[in-house]
């Protein structure tokens, strides 16, 4: 088969967790299954090297490249107004083509799968920045009729997918995401981790949350719990919020001024990618009391470094820990509080915590994800 891979979630510079998850899927696919041909598909106006460079780490893993010399600002704009077909931009070559981010575009050559990672946008709108809700509440129906197959990340976002768009529950296929279990994995490096803490300006024990810097992931409950937490607590680790700015940040960082904070709450900005392994490893625990998640990657990496993981009770998140966390409930700073006491006090339970969730997160692999994508694409070749 001729495959295309939409390669827009792999070009930014500050990858997400939907370009970690196409990344992790696309190079297994292409390490698995070397019969098929694989092509990353991109708009590209300018800075074409730039864009290159940026996914020849996953390129060169048996994957090749091809960009339209055209704004992809300027083409999903002008679709908005009249149908431009994606086909006289890249061809009609591919049997396949896959996109990683809900949009399947007008005009697509072959078979069409699309990625819908939540619903986040119905569940919890107040949570989602404007102009992405309004992405989605104007293509994202029209993205699912196109599919052939819709693919997501858990068995939650398939209920969640079939709860708001029942006319294509029959279209649904799960695939969970994986983890690179070479890049994270239990780290005894102490220099390594002494070096990262020393560049992102952390010093002695730390809490770590790690993803995005935005309302949907509750790090204004996180704060106020852990602000009870001290009150109560004669010592605790330094919280350590690590990750790009979303939208709405700007309480987020009143709220450590408003509980004079700014002593134990570190923020650190987005973590380059080569230094995240050393950072997981040097917490105490990993905190992700998110509000809602598709799948949740950050857990399942903090679990793969055999780091012990608090998280929440809602949405994927238990699909992915199971028993191997402390779980709270989102909406209570009391539970939060109380999950984060219970980290800090017992180190048995954190050693314990460690081990499960190092085992559990070796049943969570891309060559399980590529496999099962494979198998998607077969039956669509018929």
């Amino acid at each position: 088969m001729n495959i295309a891979f939409d390669a827009t979630p792999l070009i930014g510079e500050k990858m997400t967790g939907i370009g970690w998850c196409e990344a992790g899927q696309t190079a297994a696919l292409a390490r698995l299954f070397p019969e098929n041909e694989y092509t990353y598909t991109f708009f590209s106006r300018k800075n074409h090297e730039t864009k290159l460079m940026q996914i020849e780490q996953f390129a060169k893993s048996g994957i090749g490249t091809h960009y339209a010399n055209f704004s992809g600002f300027a083409y999903k704009a002008l679709s908005s107004i009249i149908p431009l077909s994606y086909s006289s931009f890249f061809g009609k070559k591919y049997d396949i083509t896959h996109f990683f981010n809900y949009i399947i575009p007008h005009g697509v050559h072959g078979r069409k799968v699309v990625t819908v990672h939540d619903m986040v946008y119905k569940a919890f709108p107040e949570t989602v920045r404007f102009r992405t809700r309004q992405m989605l509440n104007t293509g994202l129906k029209k993205s699912m009729k196109r599919a052939d197959v819709i693919v997501t990340d858990s068995e939650f976002s398939k209920s969640e997918i079939s709860k708001y768009f029942p006319e294509y529950e029959n279209k649904v296929r799960v695939v969970p995401c994986g983890v690179d279990l070479e890049r994270f994995k239990p780290c005894e490096d102490m220099a390594a981790i002494a070096n990262v803490k020393s560049k992102l300006g952390i010093d002695g024990d730390y809490f770590l949350y790690l993803g995005t810097i935005e309302p949907r992931k509750n790090l204004e409950r996180l704060i106020i719990a852990y602000h009870a937490l001290n009150s109560r607590h004669g010592y605790c680790p330094k919280l350590v919020l690590s990750g790009g700015r979303g939208w709405l940040y700007d309480a987020i960082f009143a709220k450590v001024t408003e509980l004079k904070l700014t002593e134990k709450v570190v923020f650190t900005e987005y973590v380059p990618s080569e230094a995240l392994t050393a950072l997981i490893c040097g917490a105490v625990a990993f905190v992700f009391p998110s509000i809602y998640e598709g799948f949740g990657m950050p857990p399942l990496e903090a679990m793969a470094c055999g780091v012990p993981v608090l998280t929440s009770a809602s949405a994927s998140l238990p699909e992915v820990t199971g028993n191997c966390a402390v779980t709270v409930d989102a909406f209570s700073t009391e539970s939060i509080a109380d999950g984060l006491e219970r980290l800090c006090d017992d180190s048995e339970l954190r050693m314990k915590l460690g081990k499960l969730g190092h085992e559990r997160a070796k049943s969570f692999t891309w060559e399980r994800s590529a496999e099962m994508l494979n198998d998607i694409y077969e039956n669509l070749r018929g």
